[in-house]
């Protein structure tokens, strides 16, 4: 099975990260996407994250029962701060009749060359990239595809803004992800 791993902090998921892996499944020959929550990304700073398990929950609100889509904790129990590397290690020697592939924001494609170990993740596994707002990123490369999809300029940094100031998140993230946050007073 090709399965396409979408790591981020999900802090939180919001209708911009389904859009994308809704255009991966249909455009790629993915069957299914595995959203990988990292509980500390080495490049993003860890005070503003919630706690891991509320981003998980919200993730899996967020895919409901879509066959498809899979709500991934594979980085709870690794060294923090998470390697994609090491989690690419990791499953596939824990799912060998899998092919794992990266899904990847072109935003991140910029900074690539700087990931741990990124000349072993060209090496051996697939990257689908999708466009995101600003520069276009020139990287060619055998391994690396680009995948037509729309602009989609909403961020969890927005979306936390507009929580803490009393504004609506309708539509930007999923109504069960919203009534999670509302109950559980988060991002306040």
């Amino acid at each position: 099975m090709n399965i396409g791993l979408f790591f981020g902090s999900f802090n939180p998921i919001h209708t911009g990260h389904l859009i994308i892996a809704n255009i991966m499944l249909d455009r790629t020959p993915l069957d299914e996407i595995w959203f990988v929550v990292s509980p500390q990304n080495p490049h993003k700073k860890r005070n503003t994250l919630l706690h891991e398990f509320d981003r998980l929950r919200m993730v899996e609100l967020a895919i409901g029962n879509h066959y498809q889509f899979r709500a991934s904790d594979v980085e709870f129990n690794m060294p923090k701060p998470s390697y994609t590397v090491d989690t690419l290690t990791y499953l596939t020697d824990k799912h060998p009749n899998h092919q794992f592939s990266l899904i990847l924001g072109e935003d991140n494609l910029k900074h690539f060359h700087k990931w741990k170990n990124y000349e072993a993740i060209l090496d051996h596994y697939s990257i689908y990239v999708y466009p995101r707002p600003g520069d276009r990123v020139n990287f060619d490369h055998p391994k690396v595809t680009f995948v037509e999809a729309p602009l989609i300029d909403i961020s969890a940094t927005y979306i936390r803004d507009a929580i803490q100031n009393g504004h609506s998140v309708k539509y930007l993230i999923p109504a069960d992800v919203e009534s999670y946050i509302q109950a559980k007073k988060l991002f306040i």
